[in-house]
């Protein structure tokens, strides 16, 4: 058959397959087709079927268009189109107000100046840098690997109050005792021979204990020795704060009070109340005031 005889018969052919067969005929004849098909053929025919049913609506779209559906989508979404080929995954990558929104879901600030930048693949991929970092910690958060731990051996009953400072970790027991750990190594530096420990709180030369035999009491750190007892709640001390400078000592009661102590001297201050519960929590708190 030659060529002008050929164009003939397929105008023929394509006209009685469009407007003369039904659906199922066109199937039926296109599988005929296929079934007698040669390897160049099918080639041929993979080749076509590919770029009409795999169109890259995104490739087509001009690219601020692009830019902007892809903004709207979800972190998720957008870590799923990275996948489908090079071209989406630059896309992606360039899409900056994209991953500067997933950052201030997650609670990051973005700076005004960042925001006005722009896109571009460098600013793009530091601000999904800095997603995948916040989102990486948070699944540590989660899952507990995101600290060191240490298990510390050595009270002998139960353990209710924890205070850090500098490296070091002070704790208080049921078992009378405080114990001075240093927090990298796990080793325990000091026993105190004291009284049950419902608060605790210390420094480079004194230890101060709330106690559950309604008393608070000051302790030296390096001897041991009890420097100073406060006396006058008449329930359970749950809470303790100081302050050097003022010498002043705060405590919070199971007896629904709060009260003021001379923190050197051990003497009473005040009392204030009006809480209709324990008071479990006392923390101290500096302010001054302006004179005009």
């Amino acid at each position: 058959m030659d060529w002008p005889e050929f164009e003939q018969w397929q105008a023929q052919t394509e006209k009685t397959f469009v407007h003369e067969l039904t659906d199922g005929q066109r199937c039926a004849t296109l599988d005929r087709l296929i079934a007698s098909c040669g390897d160049v053929q099918l080639r041929h025919l993979s080749t076509k079927l590919e770029g009409l049913l795999k169109r890259d609506f995104l490739r087509l779209l001009p690219k601020e268009l692009a830019s902007y559906l892809l903004s709207w989508l979800d972190p998720i979404s957008l870590g799923h189109c990275c996948r489908v080929s090079h071209h989406w995954n630059k896309m992606v990558t360039e899409c900056t107000e994209a991953w500067q929104q997933a950052c201030r879901v997650l609670g990051i600030q973005v700076p005004e100046d960042e925001e006005q930048r722009g896109g571009g693949v460098k600013n793009g991929l530091h601000w999904k840098s800095v997603y995948q970092e916040a989102l990486w910690r948070l699944k540590q958060l989660r899952d507990g690997s995101a600290f060191d731990s240490t298990t510390l051996h050595g009270h002998t009953a139960r353990v209710y109050s924890l205070h850090y400072r500098d490296g070091k970790v002070a704790s208080g027991s049921d078992d009378l005792t405080v114990r001075l750990w240093d927090v990298a190594s796990g080793k325990c530096l000091k026993v105190l021979q004291t009284h049950t420990v419902a608060d605790i709180k210390f420094d480079d030369l004194k230890v101060i204990t709330a106690s559950f035999d309604n008393t608070v009491a000051c302790w030296d750190l390096r001897t041991g020795q009890r420097l100073q007892q406060y006396s006058g709640h008449s329930g359970a001390v749950f809470s303790i704060d100081y302050d050097d400078d003022l010498d002043l000592l705060v405590s919070g009661s199971a007896d629904e009070t709060v009260k003021l102590w001379r923190l050197t001297q051990g003497a009473f201050l005040a009392t204030l109340s009006g809480h209709s519960d324990w008071v479990i929590q006392v923390k101290y708190q500096s302010s001054s005031v302006e004179n005009r």
